[in-house]
């Protein structure tokens, strides 16, 4: 196989870029919802939680549409990001990181959930007698024995935001060094005359990734059944 060109690293690049800032900035929303799900009865709960796995279920294009009508420079949400905040997602890269963060939110969030959901809550229940405040039996109980379910969502995420191309390139477009991940860089080369090598080192590139990530997200989670039963 020849050696990978600079617009297909410049593509890989953006991917990783992309899906690590997608990863980190939906992960504290991910653990808060998390807990919400699993410790709290509201009004409303069973919406949320669809609401929360939509993405799975809705063809990305329209997702993409979707974050397009709402984030983009005539959108709601994102004319007055533009004309107030100077903030733009609609085609750049940070909307790429804004479509794979929403994509990859259900496979964040579900670990997450059933690893604080299988915590015994004596144990938060202990602290709260010892006096400890709600934000400190968090922080120093819960999200501690929840952590390798937390590092597996996050992982699954990541691995989800590395392969994200359908809503990803409605919103933002293909566009080479800006918005091109090796998704929408594969899309285009297998369109190309003489593309086929370069898709190929791409394809097997992203098998690379996801495998590892897949194998990561469930090293952690055997962590986190073995450290649920003391082992």
């Amino acid at each position: 196989m020849s050696e990978i060109t600079p617009a297909e690293w410049t593509a890989i690049l953006l991917s990783l870029r992309v899906a690590v800032i997608a990863t980190l900035v939906a992960t504290p929303f991910g653990i808060a919802l998390a807990w919400l799900l699993a410790r709290r009865d509201f009004w409303g709960k069973s919406v949320v939680d669809a609401l929360v796995h939509l993405p799975l279920v809705l063809p990305p294009v329209v997702t993409g549409y979707l974050l397009l009508l709402t984030f983009g420079r005539r959108g709601l949400v994102g004319g007055f990001l533009a004309d107030y905040l100077g903030i733009v997602f609609a085609f750049r890269w940070t909307g790429a990181a804004l479509a794979c963060g929403i994509m990859s939110f259900p496979l964040l969030v579900r670990p997450m959930r059933l690893s604080i959901e299988a915590i015994d809550r004596r144990l938060e229940q202990a602290a709260e007698t010892l006096g400890a405040a709600p934000w400190k039996v968090f922080a120093t109980v819960t999200l501690p024995l929840a952590l390798p379910g937390v590092l597996a969502g996050m992982v699954l995420g990541f691995a989800k935001a590395i392969g994200e191309f359908g809503a990803t390139i409605t919103f933002v477009s293909n566009i080479p060094g800006e918005t091109q991940t090796i998704s929408s860089a594969i899309y285009s080369l297998i369109q190309t005359p003489d593309g086929d090598a370069a898709a190929g080192r791409l394809v097997i590139i992203s098998i690379v990734l996801a495998l590892g990530a897949l194998i990561a997200a469930e090293w952690f989670a055997r962590r986190a059944t073995a450290r649920l039963h003391g082992n």
